[in-house]
């Protein structure tokens, strides 16, 4: 049987004292800042709220004054995060927003249009020093095989909440009492998000002495600086940020749209949002089921892909509208041809959401605890960039450049197809799990047992019998930790093959006779890559099996642990014999792969003592593990 963690449901984390009360808390926060806002421009649109500036003055103001305080307070924020408990915090947090809420409540009864875009930058300000306690302490309270569900769930709820809190405000704010409720309401569900914070656990303060700087500017410089210490990190940021960059350009523009292009009224505006939100919400609950409970970085690729792809086909919709009077959504819906577009907006939804979750996961994971907040106030910094950014580029394109919106879809679908170029040539690993993803996902159904006899940190060496050219590749598509392979050189040379070993830092090795310096050389980075506490995997039959059979263990594995002592996981694949990159009747790789989706499993079973390693003692323990089925 697979162990819990390994099997267990993402919803599952919502019975739980350590996530649930935290989820329900940004769930009520996100629905109650768009219950405000669109609150607030409804009663503006249709005159209730007054104001000597244009509507559409009044929009880009709010949203200048509600992105601000990211640009001033982040860093703050950040600093906090780290130096003080979280969960005092996020109580301190949700207080304030009650107390925004009442003068807000004040403000819509007696219809006060400056209290209200005041309020619009203190909810911004409280935003802000929400954000990085936010994503700072799930991975302080989630498993890591649960890191990637749990933010999965939080992008989930912040997505429904934003559009249910989007749908409630148009509905109430046609009520001839509207003020009067929208008012009621942001103070009552306020309170519940305060009620639900009550219940968060503990999150430790990991830098309690940590100085605390209040210049905006310089901190917000050094937090920038601070978070390109890691490479990997710093092009994760800037992956969300380009995510927020190309969201709020398609929802700044979806309006405009939708009336122009589509002929659609406000109806066919929510119809699309709903698509788009409920595409975000399905793609990042896919991401637990697709990536196995890791951060799987091969979903990034496939997410852009899918941005790039399902932006340019907006582009190729044709308007199936020539009624000078904008249709409604059931009008909209019979005609067939719309189907194109609300598919459209509900992948590029899903794209996204297979798209950002590793991300935010990734940086989490990636980023030392101790600077965890900090890096996360990074974030939100560059994602406010990009924002703001993102409305430049619109008014750039559609002003200055006169580009109908279809034509800035499709230059915004350009635009990420060279951002997402130039992030995987830099950083590899992406394309190299993408690629894993792939070939394991299309050529084999593959479970596992056990795997959480891999220790969770520190050095071991696993071993495996050898089948397959697709060993190292399922494996390392099945392992949450990174792994270094040893692999027989000619394998090792394959094309396309070495791209995903170089890439994953294989170690390739030649026989003493045939090549010494590559012998040599692999016994030097095995060595090392243990004394950095990394996972090493090797096959000790040293060559595919010819019989299907186990060959004999090489000694090889116990010149390793006499010079470093680690643990050693025994291992063992499944269902391999016979598939195309086998040996089996011909050599591998020859005629035409006869099976796809195969099912193939692979197998763990406890640690063993460095003291008690032997060759032969391994090949007991994997013969033990296979069983009967090659």
């Amino acid at each position: 049987m697979s162990q819990p963690d390994e099997s267990h449901s993402q919803f599952s984390l919502l019975k739980t004292k350590r996530f649930a009360p935290f989820f329900w808390t940004q769930f009520f926060g996100a629905f109650n800042d768009n219950v405000f806002k669109n609150s607030m421009m409804a009663l503006l649109t249709f005159g209730v709220l007054h104001s000597s500036l244009q509507l559409a003055e009044m929009n880009n103001l709010g949203a200048m004054l509600f992105i601000l305080p990211f640009f001033l307070f982040s860093a703050l924020a950040g600093q906090l995060a780290d130096k003080y408990e979280k969960s005092l915090l996020i109580r301190y947090i949700k207080l304030l927003e009650i107390v925004i809420m009442v003068l807000g409540a004040l403000c819509f009864i007696y219809l006060q249009t400056w209290g209200l875009m005041l309020l619009l930058f203190l909810m911004g300000t409280q935003s802000t020093f929400f954000g990085p306690v936010k994503y700072s302490i799930i991975p302080q309270h989630l498993k890591p095989g649960e890191l990637v569900g749990g933010n999965a769930l939080v992008e989930t709820g912040t997505f429904v909440a934003i559009l249910l809190g989007t749908i409630a405000a148009n509905i109430v704010s046609d009520m001839e009492s509207g003020p009067q409720v929208v008012g009621t309401a942001v103070v009552v569900v306020s309170i519940f998000g305060f009620l639900t914070c009550l219940k968060i656990p503990e999150g430790k303060a990991p830098s309690p002495n940590l100085k605390i700087r209040f210049n905006p500017f310089t901190e917000t410089w050094h937090t920038i600086q601070f978070s390109r210490a890691n490479n990997a990190v710093f092009l994760g940021i800037m992956g969300i940020s380009w995510f927020w960059f190309l969201g709020a350009a398609y929802l700044t523009q979806i309006y405009e749209y939708t009336k122009v292009e589509l002929g659609g009224a406000p109806s066919v505006v929510m119809t699309l949002l709903s698509a788009f939100s409920i595409g975000i919400a399905a793609g990042s609950l896919l991401c637990e089921r697709l990536s196995g409970h890791k951060v799987e970085l091969g979903l990034v690729p496939l997410g852009s892909i899918g941005l790039t792809l399902f932006g340019i086909d907006l582009f190729f919709h044709a308007n199936p509208s020539n009624s000078p009077e904008l249709i409604e959504v059931g009008q909209f819906l019979s005609q067939p041809m719309n189907y194109r577009v609300l598919v459209d907006f509900l992948m590029i939804g899903v794209s996204g959401g297979l798209y950002i979750v590793p991300l935010y996961a990734m940086v989490q994971e990636r980023s030392d605890e101790e600077h965890r907040s900090r890096i996360i106030a990074a974030v939100n910094i560059m994602n406010a960039l990009f924002m703001v950014i993102s409305a430049g580029t619109g008014i750039l394109l559609l002003g200055v450049m006169d580009l109908d919106i279809p034509e800035f879809f499709l230059v915004l679908a350009i635009m990420n197809a060279v951002v997402a170029w130039f992030i995987y040539t830099v950083i590899p690993e992406f394309a190299m799990r993408f690629l894993i993803w792939i070939i394991t996902h299309t050529m084999y159904r593959v479970t596992h047992t056990d795997l959480n006899k891999i220790p969770e940190e520190g050095p071991c060496v696993l071993v495996c019998n050898h089948v397959s050219y697709m060993d190292a590749l399922i494996i390392a598509g099945a392992c949450r930790r990174p792994v270094r392979f040893v692999m027989f050189k000619p394998i090792y040379d394959l094309p396309v093959l070495n791209f995903i070993f170089r890439t994953g830092k294989t170690i390739p090795i030649h026989s003493k006779s045939a090549d010494p310096q590559t012998y040599e050389n692999a016994f030097k980075r095995i060595s090392e890559e243990l004394q950095n506490g990394e996972v090493v995997c090797i096959f000790p039959e040293g060559k595919l099996t010819q019989t299907g059979e186990i060959d004999e263990f090489k000694n090889g594995i116990e010149k390793i642990i006499q010079k470093d002592p680690v643990p050693v996981v025994p291992m063992a694949l499944k269902g391999l014999w016979g598939s195309f990159f086998s040996h089996k009747d011909s050599k591998a790789l020859t005629g035409l792969p006869r099976r796809f989706w195969s099912k193939v499993e692979l197998v763990a079973s406890d640690a063993i003592p460095p003291q008690d390693v032997s060759a032969s003692l391994l090949q007991k323990k994997v013969a033990m593990l296979r069983g009967d089925r090659q």
